[in-house]
């Protein structure tokens, strides 16, 4: 599964890289953590609030990091 942290590599965008890697150790599902600092980049997928986080190609989340127990449901619900 891939997952992208939209974002300029600030200190939030690193805190929800890392909470989307928790996430995805403790549900036990394997994934691909791509970050995408270009700002032309992050704005083709409709972000004007950083972080975001991509999970397959659909956004769920922008403006906030999320904890792991949330991005976890998030990894189930794709994965189903």
């Amino acid at each position: 599964m891939n997952i992208k942290i939209l974002g300029s590599g600030c200190r939030k965008c690193v805190a929800l890289a890392e909470n989307a890697k928790a996430a995805a150790d403790a549900e036990g599902i394997n994934v691909e953590i791509e970050k995408v600092t270009d700002i032309i980049d992050v704005a083709r997928y409709g972000v004007m609030s950083t972080p975001g986080l991509v999970i397959g190609d659909k956004v769920v989340s922008s403006g906030r990091v999320l904890n792991p127990s949330d991005i976890g449901a998030l990894l189930r619900e794709a994965a189903a």
